[in-house]
């Protein structure tokens, strides 16, 4: 796989497959094709329709690393619940493992997973350790989230501010977005692998 020139980065978007994988594994994937690049603008779009929900796997694992991704959710004509979606780092492949950057709402910036604890999956939630505050711009706004996987510590980073911090026992995985019913775009998924520690 060729990498970008900017400074090693990746450009997953244009480089690379994906693969779709339904939430829960066990569940059927919904017919059709949500997501659609538009090569002319660099823009994946999923286009939610409130009932499906699964994540667009990129076909690598990755170890340590810094993942790059610019989110802004489509304004909803009638708006109904929050917004929801997420990125996803260091999954299994099937979805089973998972810890994610959650993007929604009002309540979005901060990490969520189904990753194992000492040796058993447990789920985690950091939505009450949030740091900086709410950072998540409205919908029809562009969101930068940066997060960086280093060994043990996973830090999310939203619009610039940090917003949370994991403890991850999991090695190395795949990356991901989430549909969760609600149309997303995505621009700029570019990962950069950390050089080993000396």
């Amino acid at each position: 796989m060729k990498q970008s020139v900017d400074s090693g980065w990746i450009d997953l978007l244009r480089e690379g497959t994906w693969t779709r994988v339904p939430i829960p594994p066990t569940a059927g994937l919904k017919a059709g094709e949500p997501w659609q690049l538009d090569p002319s603008t660099g823009i994946l779009l999923c286009a939610g329709d409130r009932t499906g929900h699964e994540w667009y796997r990129y076909n690598r694992e990755f170890g340590n690393f810094d993942f790059h991704v610019e989110a802004r959710f489509v304004p909803l004509k009638a708006p109904g619940k929050n917004y929801n979606s997420g990125v996803f780092i260091r999954n299994s492949k099937d979805g089973s493992i998972w810890q994610q950057a959650q993007l929604g709402g009002a309540d979005g910036g901060y990490f969520f997973a189904l990753t194992p604890v000492y040796g058993s999956p447990r789920r985690v939630n950091l939505q009450s350790e949030m740091l900086n505050g709410q950072l998540v711009k409205a919908a029809g706004e562009w969101n930068t989230l940066d997060i960086r996987a280093d060994h043990g510590k996973l830090t999310l980073a939203v619009n610039g501010k940090v917003s949370s911090i994991m403890d991850c026992q999991v090695a190395s995985g795949y990356v991901g977005l989430e549909a969760e019913g609600y149309a997303i775009e995505f621009r700029n998924v570019k990962i950069k692998v950390l050089a080993p520690r000396s």
